[in-house]
């Protein structure tokens, strides 16, 4: 089962290092990384978040929506 949640669409912040793009999520600025080109760091910066969000998460988790 895939969560929906890791759908939506956040904002890459990004500029050129001495030797590779460097970017951070703007909604998650905890979650940076580096890639040789835009595309590659566009790849790393998913799949940070998608680390760090499911980090401790077990393969057979549940999703139900709640209202706030």
């Amino acid at each position: 089962m895939r969560d929906k949640s890791m759908d939506r669409k956040l904002t890459m912040m990004y500029w050129r290092g001495d030797r590779f793009w460097l970017g951070k999520l703007l909604e998650h600025p905890e979650v940076m990384t580096q890639g040789e080109t835009l595309a590659e760091l566009e790849e790393n910066l998913k799949d940070a978040f998608r680390l760090m969000a499911m980090d401790d998460v077990p393969k057979d988790y549940k999703t139900k929506e709640i209202a706030l």
